[in-house]
């Protein structure tokens, strides 16, 4: 009898042991930033689409999900829409709103436990990422257990002074990407002066290959099991990404509003502009018309490379029926006169000043286009 039993709890704990496995490849890891004060307001924390949208992902295709940050416990993300369809249906998710109210501690995690790690970008990750040692030794242990390391926007921080066990940094050689020290010039002037560093350059200086795509397009960067994503709207290709590198095939979905933006603007530059145009005509309430016309207006601002310019002024050209902003107007009017198109660019500004004759940008670009 004594025999049997113990050759009954030999079987359970070797059926135990088998599990593990198992368990480890159904469960992923995110970190968020711990920084987050007042909706950013105080102090910048984590950004919330880049959560909802990859949690989501990541539940949908059968994952256990666990969510942890340098100091634990209660984390806050910087402003966001919660009406967006991704963060109202994570904000009914009670898994997801019990573990953000109670994150684990980075220096409580087992990275055993994980098949992979995902962590979340937003200004707050340049803050206390970096220099959290517990998440450091989380990422180089996934890692080195063959799990997978992925990280979207700013979130490519925690990976700066990542070394592997042979003292290697973990991203020297890799190909990857992150938020760019362009799109920092645009978006990062209350905060980046308090960083320290850039994170394009930090990651070059410890042999990163970059890569980037234009100011806020979508650019996933895949070398092995270091899956990078450029800015917030990378996060579903980075989500799936983490999914498909794991084996499984991302289940079927419809894309959200801003995906399906960002892939309309997409089409538009690969020279599709007629179904571009009709697209959007068909369905407005489909795509995101402000997010198109800012896109154009902000590559715009940070260029000067003629190719570049002509792409920003489709862009703007495209949202421009539908968004009458004066701003929009003056935008493509600039992109035409860098391109040559003095009458163009007057005309613009001309139409702008009739509904706006007090507008004082309106004039002094007026006047650069001379008579």
């Amino acid at each position: 009898m004594t025999s049997h039993l113990l050759h009954r709890a030999v079987l359970a704990f070797s059926l135990l042991l088998a599990a593990l496995p198992a368990l480890a490849a159904d469960k992923i890891l995110i970190v968020v930033s711990s920084e987050g004060r007042d909706q950013g307001k105080t102090r910048p924390g984590f950004e919330m689409d880049e959560f909802a949208q990859a949690y989501l992902i990541f539940r949908d295709n059968g994952y256990v999900v666990d969510v942890a940050s340098p100091a634990g416990g209660r984390v806050e993300a910087d402003k966001y829409d919660a009406k967006e369809p991704f963060n109202a249906r994570l904000l009914t998710d009670p898994d997801a709103s019990k573990q953000l109210a109670a994150t684990r501690r980075t220096s409580e995690v087992r990275a055993a436990e994980y098949a992979a790690v995902y962590v979340v970008g937003g200004k707050g990750a340049m803050f206390d990422l970096p220099v959290d040692t517990a998440l450091q030794k989380v990422l180089a242990d996934i890692y080195e257990r063959g799990g997978v390391v992925a990280a979207v926007c700013h979130g490519p921080a925690s990976l700066v002074e990542v070394r592997l066990g042979n003292g290697a940094w973990l991203v020297d050689g890799k190909r990857m990407t992150g938020f760019s020290n362009e799109e920092e010039a645009v978006f990062g002037k209350r905060w980046a002066k308090q960083y320290r560093f850039q994170l394009e350059d930090a990651l070059k200086a410890r042999g990163a290959q970059w890569q980037e795509a234009a100011l806020m397009m979508p650019k996933l960067v895949v070398d092995g099991r270091l899956i990078t994503g450029q800015n917030p709207y990378s996060t579903p290709a980075v989500a799936e990404a983490i999914v498909t590198t794991l084996g499984r095939r991302p289940k079927a979905r419809t894309p959200w509003r801003d995906e399906r933006t960002l892939g309309l603007v997409q089409r538009l530059l690969s020279g599709d502009s007629d179904a571009a145009r009709k697209a959007l005509a068909d369905d407005r309430d489909g795509y995101h018309v402000q997010l198109i016309g800012l896109l154009g207006y902000y590559q715009l601002q940070s260029t000067q490379d003629p190719a570049a310019n002509r792409d920003a002024l489709a862009i703007m050209q495209l949202a421009a029926p539908y968004m009458p902003e004066p701003q929009l107007r003056l935008g493509m009017a600039e992109a035409h006169l860098r391109l040559g198109d003095r009458e163009r660019a007057r005309s613009l500004v001309g139409e702008v000043l009739e509904s706006h004759p007090d507008m004082a940008e309106a004039k002094q670009l007026l006047q650069r286009i001379g008579s």
